[in-house]
């Protein structure tokens, strides 16, 4: 299941959870629910807001081929001059 962070305007806090794509949180206490925390002294009605949070990028080429992506650097390996950073 994808993990999805969501933000309380009202008490400041960010709260990570998992949940189907399908699903929506939208207040406090839905999300206090799913993340089996208390909901302190912030009303369960208070509206939440999910975070825009990035993910991982696999290229089409290295799926099912088996073989490893081409380094970062281009160059066979880590670069010596450390152009890439990577050393």
């Amino acid at each position: 299941m994808p993990t999805y962070d969501y933000r309380c305007d009202s008490n400041g806090q960010v709260v990570e959870v998992n949940h189907r794509m399908s699903e929506t949180i939208s207040t406090w206490g839905e999300l206090c629910a799913r993340a089996e925390i208390p909901c302190g002294d912030t009303p369960a009605s208070t509206p939440v807001s999910r975070m825009a949070t990035g993910g991982n990028l696999i290229s089409s080429s290295a799926l099912g081929s088996g073989a490893a992506p081409a380094p970062a650097c281009g160059a066979g390996g880590c670069c010596p001059t450390g152009v890439c950073g990577l050393d």
